[in-house]
């Protein structure tokens, strides 16, 4: 007997989720007001878990990787339904511009342990692979298996998927345990993103505030780099992410409590450490600005394990929701078609 399964939360990692299990067999129903909304929207495509390597956070980067594993394959079967390729670039180049930040990017590559995943390069052949980069660069390095991904196209061609699949959506907001309970199904996965907390007591995921900043390539400018272009600042750290038009420009980090506002000091910020890093990004136009809540645990580590009885979690991925899409649809999946109760939380 086929199972039935409601889904709280449409964003990337929701709709992952809903797609995986009706593929398998299962009868889904997302339920969100408004999917998509949140921090997949505004979110850079990086599928990075060599660059997002540091010390401590092991079990986050091996997740990372297996899950890197499997993207070609799920970009692939989505392709089909997108408005536009899916994938935007492979191959992430990191650049420092003193020596502070180069120490960074040796610890990262400590990290990895594995110099063909994250090597070091001359400056003189980042310049190569990024051209345009400033000639202040001290030192840097290329995470070549790496790729990006326009993450509102992705959300396109996964409801897409989804409808294709037999997934029902119903357009609703779930405001607490008590709403939680009364949903229909034979297991509810909770993806609610930075609202999840609010359903189950001491889940252990709050928000954590980031704005990004999009640019369009004007007639007379410099193409987009062709790779993804990370680099630390002074100690921050900005990535910059090719498109089709332009670029995303990422990422703050600070924490919050649901407040979307957008807060002009950490955006200058953000733009001055793009410049330093690829100058010609000055003579884009401006297009937008916006906000997101990650939904973010103490360790980092996503909550993906049964709660107890029918409910079960896939939430908390912080950064690293679009990486770790394809792998969280695969553990829920076992999870509830085969009773696997294997947890990362």
């Amino acid at each position: 007997m086929k199972k039935t399964v409601t889904v709280v939360g449409g964003g990337t990692v929701g709709l992952t989720v809903a797609w995986t299990l009706a593929r398998r067999g299962g009868i889904v129903t997302v339920v969100d007001s408004r999917p998509g909304s949140g921090a997949s929207w505004v979110a850079g495509g990086m599928i990075a878990p060599y660059s997002e390597a540091w010390p401590g956070e092991e079990e986050l980067n091996r997740l990372g990787v297996e899950s890197l594993g499997l993207w070609d394959a799920f970009a692939r079967d989505l392709q089909p339904y997108a408005d536009g390729l899916l994938i935007t670039s492979r191959g992430t180049v990191h650049l420092a511009v003193d020596e502070g930040d180069a120490a960074d990017l040796e610890t990262v590559a400590a990290a990895i342990g594995d110099s063909a995943l994250f090597a070091p390069l001359r400056p003189s052949a980042a310049a190569r692979a990024v051209p345009g980069a400033s000639p202040r660069i001290r030192a840097a390095a290329s995470a070549p298996d790496e790729i990006s991904v326009d993450n509102r196209l992705l959300h396109g061609a996964l409801r897409a998927a989804c409808a294709a699949e037999g997934v029902a959506f119903r357009a609703a907001a779930v405001d607490g345990a008590a709403a939680l309970e009364g949903l229909p199904g034979d297991a509810v996965i909770i993806c609610a993103g930075a609202d999840s907390g609010s359903l189950v007591a001491g889940l252990g995921v709050r928000p954590v505030k980031g704005e990004v900043v999009r640019l369009r390539r004007g007639p007379t400018c410099l193409p987009p780099p062709a790779v993804t272009v990370r680099a630390r600042v002074r100690g921050r750290q900005v990535y910059v992410v090719p498109r089709a038009d332009g670029v995303v420009v990422g990422a703050t980090q600070y924490e919050n409590d649901h407040d979307l506002g957008v807060r002009i000091g950490p955006v200058v910020e953000l733009l001055d450490d793009a410049f330093a890093v690829l100058p010609f990004l000055r003579e884009y136009e401006f297009v937008e600005v916006a906000a997101g809540l990650r939904p973010t645990t103490a360790s980092n580590v996503p909550v993906i394990a049964p709660l107890g009885g029918r409910v079960f979690a896939a939430t908390g991925h912080g950064r690293n929701g679009l990486l770790l899409a394809p792998v969280t649809g695969a553990r829920v999946a076992d999870m509830v078609l085969k009773q696997e109760v294997q947890a990362w939380s």
